[in-house]
Order: structure tokens, then C-alpha cells, then sequence
């Protein structure tokens, strides 16, 4: 038995259903608009009103929020319309720093301004 199990570990390395998760809950064939852009929207709900970016406070909630967005962004982006692949790019890279706490708050603050425009572009792309 001992010499089977590791067999079986193994074997499930290589499953499809779990190559590439990122985020958790849902389903891999859940649509790909409906899980970005409300990720999106629960990120958002965190975030100060569009053009007080500079008076955002990047506590850890925020951090959370931004890197679970991250998460599902790299799960299902890929598989958004192509027309918003830089958008989708945008993001990626955009929650790669603002879900980091050792990024200069300067940098928090322009990557915000960022995503903004990118995170506007999905939803609209998606509706």
C-alpha cells in the first residue's frame, strides 16, 4: 500500500482540472467575464472613488483583495475576449504590485491609477 499511494500523488500532479488554480471557489468552466469582472467589483468595493487614488490606504484588506483579483485574473484572463488581452495584461501585471505591502506608496498609488483604466476596460468588454 505504502509503495502505491505515491502513485496516485503523482498521477493527480498531472490532472488538467488542476493545472493553472489560482483562485479558489467556483469552477474552471464558470464564464470567464463573470468571475473577472466581479472580482473586479468586490476589489472595488475597497478602493476610494475614482480620482482619489492619492488618498487611498493600502491596508491589508485592500492587499487581499487586489492579489485574489490577481489570482483570478491569471485563472480566467486568458480566456476573455482577445480584443481585451491588454487590458487583461494591465491587470496582471498592475495587482502584481498593489498586492504587495513592500511596494512604495508612490508606486501603490500610479499602479492604482493604472488598473483603474484597465480593470474600466474589462467590465465595459464584458457587459
Amino acid at each position: 500500500m505504502a509503495l502505491i499511494l505515491p502513485m496516485f500523488l503523482v498521477g493527480c500532479q498531472d490532472d488538467p482540472a488542476s493545472a493553472e488554480k489560482y483562485s479558489t471557489g467556483g469552477d474552471p468552466t464558470d464564464s470567464p467575464c463573470a468571475r473577472v469582472v466581479s472580482a473586479i467589483g468586490y476589489a472595488n468595493l475597497l478602493l476610494r472613488p475614482k480620482g482619489q487614488e492619492d488618498e487611498q490606504n493600502f491596508e491589508d484588506a485592500v492587499l487581499g483583495r487586489l492579489a485574489e483579483l490577481r489570482g483570478i485574473t491569471l485563472e480566467f484572463g486568458g480566456r476573455l475576449p482577445g480584443s481585451l488581452s491588454g487590458a487583461v495584461a494591465t491587470v496582471k501585471r498592475t495587482t502584481a504590485g498593489l498586492s504587495r505591502a513592500d511596494v512604495p506608496r508612490e508606486r501603490q498609488v500610479a499602479l492604482l491609477k493604472e488598473y483603474r483604466v484597465a480593470a474600466d476596460r474589462i467590465v465595459a468588454g464584458c457587459a
